[in-house]
């Protein structure tokens, strides 16, 4: 049937079909709309999913891998137990000056003091950083043992055989079922996400941690033995045999220590301690828990990715209709 106007100007209906299809075949994104160029490039991925599933099997069995992630483990446990180590340290100390009273008798006369009433804030932060340490310690023991676990050949041949069965599905029938895609998700998780994190929580320390990390530990140490040699002296001091001349006493009073002094230092003492034990917060958090964590997201969003596409890399383009 021809249109009225087009049969006034002369024009054919199927003269005008196909001036109309090559518009719009050669419109853009017309053709990934008819499904040619997708299929096409969804068909150039299938070799490189093919390939990527093969390297994962072979890498799967390399020992290299949870060797050195092993040894990145024990070296975070390491630090994790010396940083523990002398926060119990260091809350023994602040709670010796807490209970500590220092009486000194220059002349005769009976001066008291308990230096360790300024440590309230510090105390309380050494509990919570001692609870953040054992975490730590945990996170780092837990980590062994899947690292364990997953160099199991066991684990490590059922991890491959999935493997290879789904390249040989993606390479012969062209797509994986959906249950498939989920269990070896599941199972790369298994076998890589341990090795993975650890290997990348520990470049990142020592890309940005490691100076922050030692200067805040012998920083902390050092806390520690001030406010324990400044505790000693003044002890040694006020404990001191009464000289039995008065001149003796005269100068055994000018070498007692300032009592204002005295827990002005011990307060300097502590908030430097602080100031370390926050950076050392950071430190471990960074690496036990936001870095491993967002490596995770990481892998999970890329194994979703990379199998997703076994689900349409067998997809074939549709046959174009012959235009008349």
């Amino acid at each position: 049937m021809l249109n009225s106007a087009d049969e006034r100007k002369g024009i054919p209906t199927d003269a005008k079909q196909q001036a109309s299809a090559r518009a719009v075949a050669s419109a853009p994104g017309a053709a990934e709309k008819s499904g040619y160029s997708l299929g096409m490039s969804i068909q150039a991925r299938r070799p490189l999913l093919v390939f990527f599933l093969l390297l994962t099997a072979l890498l799967a069995w390399l020992p290299q891998l949870d060797i050195v992630a092993k040894e990145r483990v024990d070296a975070g446990l390491k630090r994790a137990l010396i940083s523990f180590a002398t926060a119990r340290t260091l809350n023994g100390v602040v709670s010796t000056l807490q209970e500590t009273t220092l009486s000194f008798q220059p002349m005769g006369v009976g001066v008291t003091t308990a230096p360790g009433q300024v440590l309230d804030p510090i105390n309380d932060l050494i509990e919570q950083f001692s609870s953040l340490m054992l975490g730590a310690t945990v996170s780092f023991g837990l980590q062994k043992a899947l690292l364990a676990i997953g160099a199991q050949p066991t684990v490590k041949a059922c991890i491959a055989v999935a493997l290879l069965a789904a390249a040989l599905a993606v390479a012969w029938r062209g797509q994986m079922p959906r249950f498939a895609r989920l269990v070896l998700t599941a199972l790369l998780l298994i076998r890589f996400a341990v090795p993975v994190a650890a290997l990348g929580s520990d470049a990142v320390f020592h890309a940005f941690l490691k100076d922050d990390y030692q200067a805040s530990q012998q920083g902390l140490a050092l806390s520690a033995g001030d406010m324990h040699g400044l505790v000693t002296d003044a002890r040694q001091q006020a404990s001191a045999a009464a000289p039995p001349s008065l001149a003796d006493r005269f100068k055994q009073a000018i070498k007692l220590p300032d009592i204002g002094a005295f827990a002005e230092q011990i307060k300097q003492s502590a908030e430097q301690a602080i100031n370390h034990l926050i950076q050392l917060i950071v430190v471990f958090l960074l690496q036990t828990l936001v870095v491993p964590l967002l490596l995770l997201w990481l892998m999970i969003a890329a194994a979703r990715a990379i199998l997703g596409s076994a689900a349409t890399a067998g997809w074939a383009p549709p046959k174009q209709a012959a235009i008349r």
